[in-house]
């Protein structure tokens, strides 16, 4: 794989993470609520007009755009298992940012995930 592909690769992972982490921030934004008929307008008009939700989708647009140029580039069957790297990142970055554990067993899989795509992409 050479550099630009490896380079769009990791750049749509990293966008559809970043994505992940800013909906949940602005997801924290609203607290628990019920789902009813009474406030469903309201919690989707709260979440619309989050900063951090609009952000997210901006991200997930340019993470397609990214991934269909990295898709010209590699084979899918391989590339794909690429975006597993996403649970990676997003792992740490919950536990820094929103102060998620990250017990043996997360890491544990962890590992098993970054193996797997070593794995995959030496194939």
């Amino acid at each position: 794989m050479s550099a630009v592909t490896f380079a769009l690769v990791l750049t749509g992972v990293l966008l559809n993470a970043a994505a992940q982490l800013l909906l949940k921030a602005g997801a924290e934004t609203a607290g628990r609520f019920s789902f009813s008929l009474d406030n469903i307008w309201r919690a989707g008009l709260h979440f619309a007009l989050q900063w951090q939700i609009l952000l997210a989708l901006m991200f997930y647009a340019l993470s397609v755009g990214v991934w269909t140029l990295a898709m010209t580039r590699v084979q899918v069957s391989i590339a794909y298992p690429m975006l597993s790297l996403a649970y990676v990142v997003t792992a740490f970055a919950a536990w820094w940012l929103f102060g998620e554990a990250l017990t043996a067993q997360k890491l544990i899989g962890i590992a098993i995930i970054i193996v797997g795509v070593i794995v995959v992409a030496r194939s």
